[in-house]
């Protein structure tokens, strides 16, 4: 989905790589002096490109905007995975878009102005959350302990398994949790809860810092 860029458009968009600081940007020393090797690790993944939709997948605007994200998932933490771009269900007519940065229109991309188009003037909703969340992702054989502190979800492999998407809570934060593998979870919290949920990850990690624990 991804075109290429003019060279006034590249050097637009290294204005804006510039200028722009990560909700959790403060944090990314602690994330990796908080990380354990082989057990936990924690990082922030910023500036992906996010975009909310809200359309019926089954009626002729449904089927437009999944030509353009490669399909829309049909049922309660489905994720539909398409070159590069991965699209979440929130619900029967709402879905999240998670792409790379350089899918955003302000670094020369075009998804969010291909998905308006698809949808066209029948009813339902595309809405750029680009800057609306960060995402966490937070990884190692440990990681389904550190959530089970804090999220109510069952996080079972047999009940939560890779490739799942959920709406939840960690530590009290409203969140959407990705399960993207059998040991990794990307958690997008809203970017003024990113400080707060990633403290709070922090301390949950903490315990698997002790040489005591195997």
């Amino acid at each position: 989905m991804a075109e290429t860029a003019t060279p006034a458009q590249t050097v637009d968009a290294d204005r804006v790589r510039e200028a722009r600081r990560s909700p959790a940007q403060h944090l990314a020393a602690a994330f990796a002096s908080g990380s354990v090797a082989g057990a936990v690790s924690l990082k922030e993944i910023p500036y992906q490109t996010q975009v909310g939709i809200r359309v019926d997948r089954t009626s002729d605007a449904g089927t437009r905007v999944a030509a353009v994200t490669g399909g829309l998932p049909a049922a309660c933490g489905e994720v539909v995975a398409s070159g590069g771009i991965s699209t979440l269900w929130l619900g029967p007519t709402e879905f999240l878009v998670v792409a790379p940065e350089e899918f955003h229109d302000s670094l020369g991309g075009s998804l969010v102005g291909e998905l308006a188009s698809a949808l066209g003037s029948d009813s339902g909703q595309v809405v750029d959350l680009s800057a609306n969340r960060t995402t966490f992702e937070l990884s190692g054989s440990r990681a389904r302990s550190v959530l089970e502190k804090s999220c109510s979800l069952d996080l079972h492999p047999r009940v939560l398994k890779a490739g799942t998407a959920l709406s939840t809570e960690i530590g009290h934060i409203p969140v959407i949790l990705w399960k993207t593998d059998e040991e990794t979870y990307r958690i997008f919290p809203r970017a003024s809860f990113a400080d707060y949920l990633g403290r709070w990850l922090l301390d949950s990690m903490r315990e698997y810092a002790s040489p005591e624990v195997p």
